[in-house]
């Protein structure tokens, strides 16, 4: 991995997934500071930081944020990033309130549903050129 990759926050998402993807193109509008870089977890680097981090089990239905070397999952991952976003979104982390079970039962049954709800890809999704550089494959 490159090393400024390494100081960045490390979205990592369904590449397959159309609700991951508009999650992904939400995100990069509102992070002007260019925080965030991702890669799907079909890529060789997710694999990598998956194993590293000893991420077990539903990864399917999950998305994770890798941030100052410490894993984030479903809720505790959106909250983590919405802190980080521009507007009114880090308003949204008084949720770190709701007991985590609860919070993430209502993730679990979106994540479930989200290919019945908001289809899926054949493939990854491909950036746009001016997004490239938030890439990491």
């Amino acid at each position: 991995m490159r090393r400024e990759m390494e100081q960045k926050e490390i979205i990592i998402f369904d590449g397959v997934c159309n609700l991951c993807h508009g999650a992904v193109n939400f995100i990069i509008n509102r992070d002007p500071k260019c925080r965030f870089v991702f890669t799907p977890i079909q890529s060789d680097t997710a694999k990598e930081l998956i194993a590293s981090y000893n991420v077990d089990g539903e990864m399917g239905e999950t998305f994770l944020l890798i941030k100052d070397n410490r894993c984030y999952m479903r809720t505790d991952a959106a909250l983590e990033i919405a802190q980080s976003l521009s507007g009114l979104w880090p308003v949204f982390t008084i949720a770190k309130f709701l007991p985590r079970g609860i919070r993430d039962y209502f993730y679990r049954l979106l994540a479930r549903n989200r290919y019945t709800l908001f289809g899926r890809r054949d493939t990854c999704i491909l950036p746009t050129d001016a997004v490239l550089s938030r890439f990491i494959e």
